[in-house]
């Protein structure tokens, strides 16, 4: 549904910070929910000439961090883990505690590491997303410290943000590395299934693009009967499985050469290399 131009005009200017995949799928995905024009956002990266693309489309396009700040109030930090120190302290000259809301999608970064290389109040919300964001059907996880007002209601205002692409959950800050983990890396663990099922698509006789298709579109159909009814993925199971039928048979192969447990072994490998992306004393 498209915007209103008030509601346009009374959106936050917004800057992020290392406009990379993800910065720039947000990018992408806040200009397609129509409460952003492009020239509201500016992305930043050192070599500003990689995204001439989003020049063109009319996004702001800079190298200059502090610029891009100062010409912003909500402040999004799209950086490696390695960066996030030094461009948290790059940018704090030009910070300003009764207007910038940060929000940090770094890996590893706590709230408390950003507040206290930013040395001022500035309200902060930690989020987790994933590439989906750029179609506006990302899972984004968000949390703020748990006791500061300013922040909660920073919270707030970020999931707003964030409701504009996709699904969003507040959760403890203690569980935001097991989010990366599950929907962070786990768009790659989906896409892998789907690339599995296509191949097994071509065995049985179908072309590579119709096996695809297939497989993705079956894949939404299953995540939507979730997502939309509520309901337990077993419960949905049951509906297609009959006795002696060739569901079962098939699940049951699948169980025997340990699909679940792969997925879960992954996803907990995930989560345990996620605790060593930043690792740095306080």
């Amino acid at each position: 549904m498209k915007k209103n131009k008030f509601e346009r005009d009374s959106a936050k200017r917004i800057a992020i910070l290392g406009a990379g995949n993800i910065g720039s799928s947000i990018a992408r995905g806040l200009a397609a929910s129509g409460r952003w024009r492009p020239q509201d956002i500016t992305l930043t990266r050192r070599r500003a000439e990689l995204l001439d693309a989003f020049r063109k489309e009319k996004f702001g396009v800079t190298s200059d961090n502090r610029g891009a700040v100062k010409r912003a109030e909500i402040i999004i930090l799209a950086v490696g883990p390695q960066q996030a120190e030094s461009l948290v302290k790059e940018i704090r000259p030009a910070l300003r505690e009764d207007l910038h809301i940060l929000i940090s999608i770094v890996s590893g970064v706590t709230t408390k590491q950003v507040a206290l290389w930013a040395k001022k109040k500035v309200s902060i919300v930690r989020a987790m997303s994933n590439t989906a964001i750029a179609i506006r059907e990302a899972m984004t996880c968000l949390c703020a410290p748990p006791a500061a007002g300013r922040d909660r209601a920073a919270l707030q205002e970020a999931r707003a943000l964030f409701e504009t692409l996709g699904k969003t959950l507040i959760i403890d800050e203690d569980l935001m590395l097991s989010a990366t983990a599950l929907t962070g890396c786990g768009i790659a663990f989906f896409l892998r299934s789907i690339r599995a099922a296509s191949q097994g698509g071509i065995q049985i006789g179908f072309h590579s693009e119709e096996a695809l298709l297939m497989a993705a579109q079956t894949a939404r159909g299953a995540a939507s009967l979730l997502l939309r009814g509520r309901s337990h993925p077993e419960s949905e199971i049951d509906k297609v499985t009959t006795p002696l039928g060739c569901t079962i048979e098939g699940l049951n192969e699948m169980e025997h050469h340990g699909f679940s447990s792969a997925m879960i072994r992954g996803i907990a490998t995930s989560n345990s290399r996620a605790a060593h992306l930043f690792k740095k004393d306080d």
